[in-house]
């Protein structure tokens, strides 16, 4: 594997950043996760927009998206894949111990790795946990995860591969990495931004592609649904059959299918939507 650090590819073994930097010491960092399907970048112009919010969101100096796209084309270039996770890393730099920031710039990384296409359905569980729907990195893709982490090993100790958010009112937000639909009385339905879930870049082409309509949702509609699906940059359109011990049979049902096929059609057909 080839990795770009701060200005230059470099080997797996020599991929380094200082112990000292801001992203590793408080998580002062955002990042972007973006699919490649042989060897070319999907919705990349809108990733690096959403780049550059999180940053000023988080009072980062506004990345130089062009050293960005040149860092992508040389890691893609250097790491063939037929499916891969590029992943943009963008930290505070080299800072002191604490939370202020020091004066040597943001750091940047760009790394590529090969990834299996998903399932089609999947399996996700509820949990205790909220999201701070008016917490300062609420809509940041920042490299603060670490609740993430949390609860996606709750989920996985489940046979789930992903667990869904309420927020601090109660209703629905998101997953740890995924933007959730649900149909009810056959109408497709997606928490607001305002939920505090993060404005996904499939979840908005799928609401642009499907006619999804933004609803403020109870928690409980995971109860009530007739059909849920999450969307995200790997999993595109992804179907679930089971919520917790709830089972949705005939996953995806006829909603999540078409969804799922008109996304597949229009990301075909445009690789920067």
């Amino acid at each position: 594997m080839r990795i770009w650090v701060n200005g230059a590819l470099r080997g797996a073994d020599d991929a380094r950043v200082s112990v000292l930097d801001h992203g590793l010491t408080v998580g002062d960092g955002i990042f972007e996760t973006v699919r490649t399907i042989d060897g070319r970048p999907f919705a990349l112009t809108r990733h690096l927009d959403r780049l550059t919010r999180s940053a000023r969101g988080l009072g980062l100096p506004a990345p130089d998206l062009d050293e960005v796209r040149r860092a992508c084309a040389a890691v893609i270039e250097a790491n063939p894949a037929a499916l891969g996770r590029l992943r943009i890393t963008y930290t505070g730099g080299i800072s002191p111990l604490g939370s202020d920031r020091g004066d040597a710039g943001p750091g940047l990384v760009v790394a590529l790795g090969e990834v299996a296409r998903r399932p089609d359905t999947t399996a996700v569980v509820t949990v205790p946990w909220t999201r701070n729907e008016r917490g300062a990195l609420t809509g940041l893709k920042t490299t603060s995860y670490a609740e993430n982490v949390v609860a996606l090993a709750r989920a996985h100790e489940q046979g789930a591969s992903e667990a869904l958010f309420a927020n601090t009112v109660g209703r629905l937000c998101e997953g740890t990495g995924s933007n959730v639909f649900v149909v009810l009385d056959g109408q497709l339905l997606t928490p607001p931004v305002a939920s505090g879930c993060l404005a996904g870049i499939t979840r908005a082409l799928a609401v642009e592609w499907t006619g999804a309509q933004e609803a403020d949702l109870p928690f409980d509609v995971l109860d009530l649904a007739e059909e849920i699906f999450l969307t995200s940059t790997l999993r595109d359109v992804q179907a679930v059959h089971r919520v917790d011990d709830r089972e949705l049979p005939g996953a995806p049902g006829p909603v999540t299918a078409k969804a799922m096929r008109i996304f597949d059609e229009r990301a075909g057909n445009d690789l920067d939507p």
